[in-house]
């Protein structure tokens, strides 16, 4: 048992729980954050140089091994693949736990200021006018752009283990990194559904890559496809609540970004709708050899059999 603020007694279950609010959403530390250009990587010139070393260091590093090493010889990496999925999931995890606990809070104690002309949900979607970039909202989102970095070391990976390079997956990462800093800077509505819904998805993308790594099973592209359609679907969903809510409850914040945000993400929606419908297209080779080996194996029986049965005709006549 556990003595509460007021001197009573608190389970251990509730305990954790408080515990758990205090360091995900009333920490001072996430209470006081304000957006500012003196946090790291909270610059234009951070930000614009960083993409452009990505995207140039991966192309570099793909072009020496296509130099240095034969075709088809992948470089081992051993268990760091696996410990980047779990750091990742783990990480989505907690920006999630907090991002929806900070969204809770915020809603609870600002509530009084906007009530009489949105809802929640509303103000989920769309950011009143005047919205600055503090508090336990803009903390989290401000984590979420960081963890954009550590999510760029899975090119790395996949340039090293698959020998590959994908344009996709650069622009993917690319973008979103961009995405999340435009998030901060122009304290663009519905980014908090944003987040939510990209770090579940995180959640179960990672800890399935890591499940497949340690329990030595190839991962099968259909579920992280389908997490990742059906998470841009939802955003397209929600975007499409903004612009309604921005035209008929008197404006949102940072539409001028959201416009931007919202030509991306129909981008990034194309290119995995293109990759989608290209792997359903795409014959199952392993599910083509095991049909012909069952009709090889069919034409056997039937051809055994048939001797058999001529074998036996013959000894009936004899």
């Amino acid at each position: 048992m556990y003595t509460s603020p007021s001197g009573g007694t608190l389970g251990k279950p509730t305990a954790v729980m408080r515990a758990l609010n205090f360091y995900l959403s009333e920490h001072p530390v996430i209470v006081s954050f304000r957006w500012s250009h003196a946090l790291w990587g909270s610059t234009w010139s951070f930000l614009f140089y960083s993409i452009s070393l990505y995207v140039v260091l991966s192309i570099f590093l793909h072009l020496i091994l296509v130099v240095l090493l034969r075709r088809g010889q992948r470089v081992p990496l051993g268990p760091l693949p696996a410990l980047h999925s779990l750091s990742m999931s783990l990480m989505s995890a907690t920006i999630f736990a907090g991002l929806l606990l900070s969204a809770t809070s915020e809603i609870r104690e600002t509530r009084w200021l906007w009530r009489r002309s949105k809802t929640p949900l509303e103000w989920l979607l769309c950011f009143p006018l005047g919205t600055r970039p503090s508090g336990r909202v803009f903390f989290w989102s401000y984590v979420f752009y960081l963890s954009r970095y550590v999510h760029m070391l899975s090119t790395v990976s996949v340039v090293l283990q698959r020998r590959k390079l994908v344009f996709f997956k650069l622009f993917y990462h690319a973008i979103s990194t961009f995405m999340s800093f435009l998030w901060l800077e122009f304290s663009q509505s519905f980014q908090v559904l944003a987040i939510l819904f990209t770090t579940l998805a995180f959640f179960v993308i990672y800890g399935y890559r890591f499940w497949t790594s340690v329990a030595a099973t190839g991962a099968r592209l259909p579920l992280v496809l389908n997490c990742q359609i059906l998470l841009l679907g939802c955003n397209l969903v929600c975007h499409v609540g903004v612009l309604l809510l921005h035209f008929f409850t008197g404006g949102c914040n940072g539409i001028g970004a959201w416009v931007l945000n919202s030509v991306l993400n129909g981008a990034i929606l194309m290119l995995f709708m293109r990759v989608y419908l290209g792997r359903k297209r795409k014959p199952n080779k392993n599910m083509g050899d095991y049909e012909c080996d069952e009709n090889k194996i069919a034409r056997s029986c039937s051809v055994f059999c048939a001797g058999k049965e001529a074998d036996s005709n013959k000894l009936k006549s004899s």
